[in-house]
């Protein structure tokens, strides 16, 4: 019997879990599942015979390791910044290893070492990343074969709420990690390629310069740069490209309502706010906006964004007028308060569905000709817990995890999903999940 280990059972993690045990009696898999909350992971195990449930720090090595070692491959769940700790692990104890994450420096750094090991660290490889990689690589390639030239490739992705739940003004819901949310575009202006001219977008006008996306049978999108587009050049085997652009998708009005909070400050990260415990929604509001003791906060803040009334409903609809109760977390950075607020706000209700929504374009010249494919794919979730994100987060990983414990990928040493060995049999199989992309050529 082999053993995976699947290190964190949150939210993305539902779906994964599911296939691995779906699948564990065909292949003869024990799947352990190790997260601080045990009820989340024997609620998410179900009582099946292959599912062991298990509780520790995870962040702790000496707790960690002995179930690394008893591993045949490992899964690391965790936020992006500790998987490095884990895959030290399992270098050191031989255990092939996957993360949904961005490859960070010091986890390219192992690359030979993994290699020279005889392992695979896959990363990169659940929706974006992931999916994103595996679906444009599969075009690329297809055009990179027919000897023509790419000029230009775009990409935006959005985990949003299905049109059918969207029941608030901010068109939003959480459907994975809110901090990341919360954060999202901060440590550097955003940086991309047009038509071989380099452009750059600061945080404080990063939602504020918006492409309008158009998807059939859908209202329009509007989409904000990705911090950096650039880098996939080399990753994509593009260096010569002029035009190479990666993008988030919202519904419309949402950027523009939250360039507000990035506007006052409110999702600053870097920094404490005296007696925070105390702050209510409020208060916590006004902190952001000028003295006036002529004026009230309700005409500070219209005078703040330009007496914008949809932009005005919607901080009322948060309760961000309210003075009721405290927030209540001490020693909180304006970003954790902020957060403190949405998640109540944004969650997902029992039967909510939430929906993915990828979109690639490609701009390529074949014998003189121009010609352009368009790929999108849109993926509804199940439920508030088999989500969409959890779908194409978990299914790309656990599917990969399936081919590695098989032997069907033969690369070693640090990757991701971007060679056909790998991303032709998971999108094959991710068409059977209906997470599939339409393909117009134009």
């Amino acid at each position: 019997m082999k053993t995976i280990l699947v290190i964190g059972a949150g939210l993305s993690a539902s779906s994964l879990i599911r296939y691995l045990l779906t699948n564990s009696t065909t292949y003869n898999w024990q799947i352990r599942v190790v997260d601080q909350n045990l009820d989340l992971v024997k609620k998410k195990l179900n009582n099946h015979p292959n599912g062991v449930a298990i509780s520790f720090n995870a962040l702790d090595a000496t707790e960690r390791r002995p179930e690394i070692e008893k591993a045949d491959l490992v899964i690391s769940m965790l936020p992006a910044r500790f998987h490095i700790d884990v895959a030290k692990d399992c270098l050191e104890l031989k255990t092939n290893l996957i993360t949904p994450s961005y490859i960070s420096p010091e986890m390219k750094a192992l690359n030979e070492e993994v290699k020279k090991a005889g392992l695979i660290f896959m990363n990169e490889i659940g929706v974006d990343p992931g999916i994103d990689h595996m679906s444009a690589m599969r075009i690329i390639h297809h055009i990179q074969k027919e000897d023509a030239q790419l000029d230009r490739f775009v990409s935006f992705c959005g985990g949003l709420i299905a049109p059918e739940f969207d029941n608030n003004p901010w068109g939003y819901k959480f459907t994975w990690n809110p901090r990341n949310v919360i954060v999202a575009g901060q440590g550097g202006a955003a940086c991309y390629q047009e038509n071989n001219e380099y452009k750059y977008i600061p945080y404080n006008s990063l939602f504020k310069r918006l492409d309008k996306i158009s998807i059939p049978n859908f209202t329009d999108f509007e989409a904000y740069a990705n911090r950096d587009s650039l880098s996939y050049k080399s990753v994509y085997g593009l260096e010569n490209i002029p035009t190479i652009y990666r993008g988030t998708l919202r519904k419309a009005g949402y950027c523009e309502a939250w360039s507000v909070f990035v506007d006052l400050g409110m999702t600053d990260d870097s920094y404490v706010l005296f007696d925070s415990e105390k702050l209510t929604a409020r208060n916590f509001l006004n902190a952001f906006l000028p003295y006036n003791e002529s004026l009230s906060l309700e005409e500070k803040f219209k005078a703040f964004i330009g007496n914008n009334e949809e932009i005005y409903s919607k901080f009322e609809w948060l309760g961000m007028f309210d003075n009721s109760k405290a927030i209540g977390l001490k020693n909180a950075t304006p970003a954790q308060l902020l957060q403190e607020i949405l998640v109540d706000k944004w969650a997902l209700a029992e039967g909510d569905t939430d929906m993915l929504v990828m979109y690639h374009e490609f701009d390529f010249a074949i014998k003189g000709q121009h010609k352009r494919i368009k790929s999108y794919m849109v993926n509804i979730g199940e439920d508030n817990v088999y989500t969409s994100m959890s779908n194409t987060v978990g299914l790309p990983m656990a599917i990969c995890a399936k081919m590695i414990l098989n032997n069907e990928i033969e690369l070693k040493g640090v990757q991701l999903p971007i060679q056909p060995e790998v991303y032709n049999p998971i999108l094959d199989e991710l068409e059977t999940f209906g997470i599939k992309f339409i393909e117009e050529e134009v």
